[in-house]
């Protein structure tokens, strides 16, 4: 399951941290958000290192639909209504301010890059909340239209239409900008203490550190992990398929999207909290809705993405916690990890230089909104469950039972485990404890992984470890 963004632009590689060393700040994830943070230090002039676990660009970033635009679903009257007009003006100000960015430094370091100026749709079919939802947007100074009955392979009630956003190819965007960068690859930060990051390979001494790896893996302070969970998108690549125009997402509990990628449709959904998991598939499932919408179309890739989500919908962008000024962090971007990723390195850079941001307050992650806390709730509730599915959850099978090519949680010589059966019948047998903070696992038979519901941890069918926060 390759994107068609890895298909089509190979990075070179980096040497992993060859000794320790010392430097102004060190940023831990080289994606999208690592890279750009570490771009707009370096041109302000700081000494910046970038550290990552795998490859540049390996994570979330190579599996994003690559949309550049401030048009986030239907969330600007629930912003209003939940941070009041001046927050959710900064929202909108910031990724606006983001996509401006985007082109400027395209333009400027003539970055190829498949860079496209696209209108960016939210469809659906209660009009009465699309028209205010495009009301909402419009007292926020936001480019927006309301669309009725729109041009789709299926009838809906209208859209609320956001002008000059944009799209690209993330890969080729990040190669170019990651040359100058001092990257060290096949570097897993292991633990964090003051101003001392420990790897693999050796410790780095840093000023400043910057926590852009997706999902915070230290637990405290931040408590990050009862503020965040993560959930699953899938996207089947289509060949042979008539034109959207534009950047599509739909609202309501069955939400699609899509966009034009030179000739391909990109066409996204399914998505689900990370782990719960269903028997019937999620690409069978959008590839029922390619059948029934693109007829003659012809599948040519296939990929998942995962996301961070906040409570209230906003990431958290700025100090990692009140007794930890050294640090930074940049996480929870929802569905939107591409505009977010740019306004929290200009955030960042301007936290770092003593520089006032007119859009920071409103991704503080020192906020707590009275609106957050019943998903705060929600989560540390998927957190007990999973817990005590791991103590209490009596497996209905036995290892013999699981076909070949699948995988189940089990009775194995009298003990709970998870297994993993392949195709000549030999089994993998994992411990069904997420070493993060001790849910119980479970199998998703899309990917042939183990996830956590709790946090979002993921293993794959021998049980080594895929995306985090797993330590």
């Amino acid at each position: 399951m390759e994107s068609i963004w890895t298909r089509t632009c190979p990075i070179g590689q980096r040497e992993p941290l060859p000794h320790d060393m010392k430097t102004e700040i060190a940023v831990i994830g080289a994606g999208m958000a690592g890279i750009l943070i570490a771009d707009q230090l370096q041109a302000a002039g700081h000494r910046v290192v970038v550290l990552e676990a795998n490859r540049i660009a390996s994570g979330q970033t190579r599996n994003t639909t690559a949309k550049i635009t401030s048009q986030h679903g239907m969330m600007y009257g629930k912003l209003i209504d939940g941070m009041g007009q001046e927050r959710a003006r900064q929202y909108a100000v910031a990724n606006e301010e983001a996509i401006h960015e985007y082109r400027r430094i395209i333009q400027d370091r003539k970055i190829d890059c498949d860079f496209e100026e696209q209108s960016a749709y939210v469809y659906g079919d209660d009009l009465e909340g699309l028209q205010a939802e495009a009301g909402a947007a419009k007292k926020l100074g936001l480019p927006v239209q309301l669309v009725k009955a729109p041009s789709l392979p299926f009838p809906v009630a209208g859209a609320v239409r956001f002008n000059h956003q944009a799209q690209f190819h993330p890969l080729k965007f990040i190669r170019q900008l990651a040359d100058p960068l001092t990257i060290f690859e096949h570097t897993s930060v292991r633990t964090v203490e003051d101003h001392a990051v420990a790897t693999d390979h050796g410790r780095v001494q840093a000023e400043r550190i910057i926590f852009a790896c997706h999902y915070p893996f230290i637990n405290v302070p931040g408590f990050y992990f009862a503020r965040l969970h993560q959930e699953r998108s899938y996207v089947l690549a289509l060949e042979h398929a008539e034109p959207v125009g534009g950047m599509w997402i739909g609202s309501g509990k069955e939400v699609y999207s899509f966009r034009n990628y030179g000739d391909l449709l990109l066409l996204g959904g399914g998505g689900h909290r990370t782990g719960e998991n269903t028997a019937g598939g999620r690409y069978d499932m959008l590839r029922q809705k390619a059948r029934e919408w693109f007829a003659g179309s012809r599948e040519i890739a296939c990929w998942s993405a995962q996301d961070c989500m906040t409570p209230d919908g906003v990431p958290y962008i700025g100090p990692y916690a009140a007794n930890k000024p050294q640090w930074y962090v940049a996480t929870g971007f929802q569905k939107w990890g591409m505009t977010s990723s740019m306004a929290a390195a200009m955030i960042l850079r301007d936290k770092i230089d003593g520089k006032s941001n007119p859009y920071a307050a409103v991704f503080d992650p020192g906020r707590l909104e009275v609106e957050s806390i019943p998903g705060i709730a929600a989560d540390g509730g998927h957190a007990v469950k999973g817990l005590a599915k791991r103590f209490f959850q009596i497996p209905d099978t036995d290892a013999e039972k699981i076909p070949a090519g699948h995988g189940g949680i089990v009775l194995l010589d009298g003990e709970k485990v998870g297994v993993y059966k392949e195709a000549d019948g030999a089994i993998h047998p994992v411990d069904i404890r997420c070493p993060h903070l001790g849910c119980q696992l479970e199998w998703n038979p899309d990917e042939k992984s183990w996830d956590c519901p709790c946090h979002g941890s993921r293993f794959d069918s021998q049980g080594h470890l895929i995306s985090g926060p797993a330590q």
